[in-house]
């Protein structure tokens, strides 16, 4: 059984202003280094094998924070960059409402294209480390794409909001992905301070 722990990057200043990041790549901020330091502590009580991570900056940066703890094996994959939302990256919601109403971004990639990508990413994962426990850091337009692949839309993409920080398990049994857990936040403080988001 292969099982891949999805871990949403910590928060960056974009996050914190409700820009979109999409591709660009934007570093974690204070309270992001927080929320990845708590993951490591949380992640440490369990067995892991592998830590991959996205190759952009908030995700490596988050990963590293956590391999502090577990000191795992680590690499980076592209295949799991976050979505390119085109020309509204580092919009607002207010600023992307009012230049794209239709929600249609220019030189965005589609979600077809997204779900494919990274659905190719994680089936090379399993490949690679069948049978083993990995720790996935990923972005919250990729995570909520699997969640929705796999939860044939129940849940994911234009459904949950992923918090920074959150934890989703997902476990291959028999050919399938299962969904154990999503947007597990139980282990961040800024998130009990904060309150839902």
């Amino acid at each position: 059984m292969t099982s891949i722990c999805l871990v949403r990057h910590g928060e960056t200043d974009w996050n914190a202003l409700g820009k979109i990041q999409g591709q660009t790549d934007i570093p974690l901020n204070n309270d992001g280094k927080s929320q990845a330091e708590e993951c490591g502590q949380y992640l440490l009580t369990l067995d892991w094998d592998m830590l991959i991570s996205s190759s952009l900056k908030r995700a490596s940066e988050t990963a590293h924070i956590i391999n502090k703890y577990v000191q795992l094996p680590y690499e980076e994959m592209d295949a799991f960059r976050e979505r390119r939302f085109g020309v509204a990256e580092g919009m607002t919601v207010f600023e992307r409402m009012e230049a794209f109403p239709d929600g249609v971004y220019p030189n965005a990639e589609d979600m077809p294209e997204l779900i494919e990508r990274v659905v190719a990413g994680l089936e090379e994962v399993h490949q690679r480390y069948a049978g083993k426990k990995i720790i996935l850091v990923a972005h919250g337009a990729v995570i909520n794409a699997l969640l929705s692949h796999f939860s044939k839309g129940a849940i994911g993409s234009g459904k949950t909001k992923l918090v920074n920080g959150s934890i989703n398990l997902m476990e291959r049994l028999e050919e399938k992905w299962h969904i154990h857990h999503y947007n597990q936040t139980k282990h961040l403080t800024l998130y009990k301070e904060k309150g839902s988001v």
